[in-house]
């Protein structure tokens, strides 16, 4: 039993942004993608895994479902799993990490049944077993089926593999990617955030309107599986840049957040389009240029005792906005309606809950102001 050409590709997302996603991988081709439950799902082969990783801005790692059958006891899987061929996706010579779930089956037991494919790999393929390898197999047991994935993505693909510098609670770049998405962001307009942090929100924009990979400068899992092709793979890659007169702005009032974010956006490769300043949300100035899209992510005061300071803060940067953002978008994810009110925008609207940071989080929308 060899690979089939086609098999089921699955991209993982925040729970609630399915469908931004789904229309991410419709923009790139893939238009049999479908939105299900965590993700978007659609055929494809190693090319399209490849070329997804590199890609998508949104996807939050990169599963590939390589087979799947029927057990109902533990020898079952045992021989199922030693008749499974391994050597068409793993290599003998690369550590395995496996984990394993199950639900509604006869083998309730997740630690026996990793152990079990675990064994099977290593002695019918091979392959050192460890927990730290970068390559992982995901053992999935619903209803006595077992379904087989490999993780072709390695780290979690938030991590561009340029940015060095982070400040408190930040925002993934997949997940600032989806809210920019969400917000109808395409990169042909001008971006501002005046709470920037480290950058994410303006780099991850800047990225986009320059239609840069964003996987360019980082590796993968699939590098070191049996299937990985490196001439193939290399002419996936891009070098032209797109030219943009469009210019992406961060404030924020902490000026190591502002060095960092300088010097994020070197690394990425778009200082000559971005605009980095030290500002307070009472000083926050419209750039230059076209309207475009204000997106933020604010404290939201999960500690008691924050919000009277925070209702303050949310009130200055709403009535600064309508001031002086006259035809901007706003886009502003927080966990609290009643902070997002206190902005005082006009007719907000809010998105879905989306996990962030162990909280709830919302993108709230307004404008054109």
């Amino acid at each position: 039993m060899s690979q089939p050409e086609s098999f089921a590709i699955f991209l993982v997302c925040p729970p609630g942004l399915e469908p931004v996603l789904c229309a991410e991988a419709h923009e790139l081709g893939w238009e049999a993608a479908k939105p299900v439950p965590g993700g978007v799902e659609f055929d494809g082969d190693w090319t399209d895994v490849w070329r997804a990783n590199l890609e998508l801005r949104g996807a939050t790692r990169i599963l590939v479902r390589i087979g799947s059958f029927m057990a109902f006891h533990p020898a079952q899987l045992d021989k199922r799993a030693r008749k499974f061929p391994w050597g068409d996706i793993l290599r003998p010579d690369v550590p395995v990490r496996v984990n394993a779930v199950s639900k509604k089956s006869k083998i309730y037991h997740a630690g026996a049944a990793k152990q079990r494919v675990e064994r099977a790999i290593a002695e019918e393929l091979g392959a050192p077993i460890s927990a730290e390898a970068e390559v992982t197999v995901h053992v999935r047991i619903d209803d006595n089926l077992v379904t087989l994935s490999v993780d072709s993505s390695g780290e979690t693909l938030h991590k561009r593999g340029h940015k060095a510098a982070v400040g408190k609670a930040p925002m993934r770049e997949t997940l600032a990617a989806l809210f920019l998405r969400s917000c109808g962001y395409n990169g042909s307009q001008p971006v501002l955030d005046p709470m920037c942090g480290s950058g994410t929100f303006v780099i991850e924009a800047a990225e986009m309107a320059l239609g840069l990979q964003a996987g360019r400068a980082r590796g993968f899992a699939f590098e070191n599986l049996a299937s990985f092709e490196p001439d193939k793979f290399a002419e996936l890659k891009r070098n032209e840049v797109k030219i943009t007169a469009l210019r992406f702005h961060g404030s924020d009032r902490n000026a190591g957040a502002i060095e960092s974010a300088a010097a994020n956006a070197k690394r990425a490769g778009v200082e000559g389009v971005t605009h980095f300043r030290q500002a307070a949300i009472s000083d926050l100035q419209r750039p230059d240029g076209p309207p475009g899209l204000v997106i933020v992510n604010p404290p939201y005061g999960a500690r008691i005792g924050d919000k009277k300071q925070l209702f303050g803060l949310y009130g200055a940067m709403g009535q600064r906005l309508k001031e002086n953002f006259q035809g901007w978008r706003v886009g502003m994810i927080t966990s609290d309606v009643a902070l997002a009110r206190a902005t005082g925008l006009p007719n907000l609207t809010n998105g879905a809950p989306i996990p962030h940071g162990g909280l709830k989080v919302r993108l709230f929308q307004a404008g054109p102001l």
